[in-house]
């Protein structure tokens, strides 16, 4: 049924195109070409409109968005099928059709088929989160260019229409298992974050994530510890947090998910601070539990003076955002290997609370943005482990370790990947559906 519809949009966009050579090939037929004119311009006007339930099936799951987008993809689409038969039709024409109307009838042409990229490309510049700021300035600096922007639009439409399957594909499995409410877990969730990010309400940490266990039955509350302090000092605010929400909801225990020295906070506030009755699991994403050895050689090669100028900065900058004592250098020594050992001696594990741990792997450094793509290298290069990143593969485990993920190619998935930090789709990982994979792996616990 789709190609047929496609077919007759086809046909009905190059009849719209050659009006001219129609109308010359045999002026009888005048009358009834206007008559197609009009027909076809108004068609064309609500092509532009809903391109994607014109000439292709829409899922009923997908969001208004998500149409926008694939009938953006679909216009552009139809503008390069359309040119191409185009150009064939106008080769063989003009071996008999005088040039005055040949060149008239393609500008015409150009003029439909071109109004049709321009306003698919401006769907997908403005509605795609996939396609990078980037790629859509060089769109919009050398769209004139030859070659290069057809590569340009061949890399673009096919982000967008990834894009598009994959939301859809999500919306979909949501609507699928709505009444399983999959991700209800026993006790609520409580997210915790790690070093030098803090749980902003219109930058959430976590991505697209919460909002994709809440759509799953999740009920879903954050750490709110400061962006840098000391393990010590982040497990007593981390400790108040889950205090709080005990008082509040009435819930008698909580699941942690917490990522990177979120896990080390979590862990010191429920072996040292009396958290361990109020908590049910804790499950560390990426957490460095016997340290970084390269934040021990940063430490002690970098010129004093430089960490003194960016510690100052970062605990100006921090306060500014919200932070009532940000502690730069707190937080980064408690993740050295000496400190790893002396926090691993004295923060014991609790009978009665699960304890598990996962990690990612990048592949290559040009699979994180700075500055992993640089923290990469020096681990490989200094310890010869595979890492994400920041956190070297052997670090992160504790507990009941459930593996290394990583992502098909040649990419891999980085530390900031983890939390959904750039809100990137990666070929072979959807870090949503990991996490609520995760969470009703609690759920069958009982938890």
């Amino acid at each position: 049924m789709r190609l047929i519809r496609r077919t007759i949009t086809i046909i009905l966009i190059l009849l719209l195109c050659n009006t001219l050579l129609i109308i010359k090939a045999d002026p009888m037929l005048t009358g009834a070409t206007l008559a197609l004119v009009a027909m076809g311009g108004l068609f064309l006007l609500i092509y532009h409109i809903i391109p994607g339930r014109i000439s292709g099936s829409v899922p009923k799951e997908m969001t208004i968005r998500m149409q926008i987008l694939y009938g953006g993809c679909e216009l552009v689409r139809m503008s390069i099928i359309c040119s191409v038969i185009e150009v064939i039709i106008c080769i063989i024409a003009s071996s008999f059709v005088p040039w005055n109307i040949m060149i008239l009838n393609i500008v015409i042409s150009f003029l439909i088929l071109g109004s049709l990229a321009i306003a698919g490309m401006a769907r997908i510049i403005i509605i795609s989160k996939q396609v990078g700021i980037g790629k859509k300035v060089l769109i919009l600096l050398l769209w004139w260019v030859p070659f290069v922007n057809i590569i340009l639009i061949y890399q673009v439409c096919k982000k967008a229409r990834l894009e598009c399957e994959l939301e859809t594909n999500i919306c979909m499995m949501d609507a699928a298992r709505e009444e399983n409410q999959i991700c209800k877990t026993k006790y609520p969730i409580l997210m915790v974050h790690g070093i030098f990010f803090r749980d902003w309400q219109y930058f959430n940490y976590w991505g697209r994530i919460p909002a994709e266990l809440v759509r799953n039955g999740a009920t879903v509350y954050y750490g709110n510890q400061q962006s840098s302090l000391s393990i010590v000092e982040s497990a007593k605010e981390l400790s108040r947090q889950i205090q709080g929400i005990i008082e509040e909801t009435g819930c008698g225990k909580v699941n942690i998910i917490a990522h990177s020295k979120g896990g080390l906070d979590s862990r010191y506030a429920i072996s040292c601070l009396g958290s361990a009755q109020y908590v049910a699991s804790l499950t560390t994403i990426s957490t460095p539990h016997y340290g970084c050895a390269w934040v021990d050689n940063t430490i002690q090669k970098a010129p004093k003076p430089l960490i003194k100028w960016v510690e100052k900065r970062y605990n100006k900058v921090f306060h500014k955002l919200g932070d009532a004592a940000p502690d730069f250098m707190g937080g980064i020594r408690d993740l050295t290997v000496e400190r790893a050992k002396e926090f691993n001696e004295k923060v014991l594990d609790q009978e009665g609370l699960l304890y598990q741990s996962v990690m990612s792997q990048m592949k290559k450094a040009r699979s994180g943005r700075f500055p992993l793509n640089v923290s990469y290298r020096i681990i490989k290069k200094s310890q010869g482990s595979v890492n994400d990143g920041l956190v070297p593969i052997e670090s992160a485990k504790w507990g009941s370790y459930l593996g290394i993920l990583t992502a098909s190619g040649t990419r891999g998935i980085g530390h900031g990947d983890m939390i959904d930090l750039n809100r990137e789709n990666i070929a072979g990982f959807n870090v949503r559906e990991f996490y609520v994979s995760l969470i009703a792996g609690l759920k069958e616990k009982g938890l």
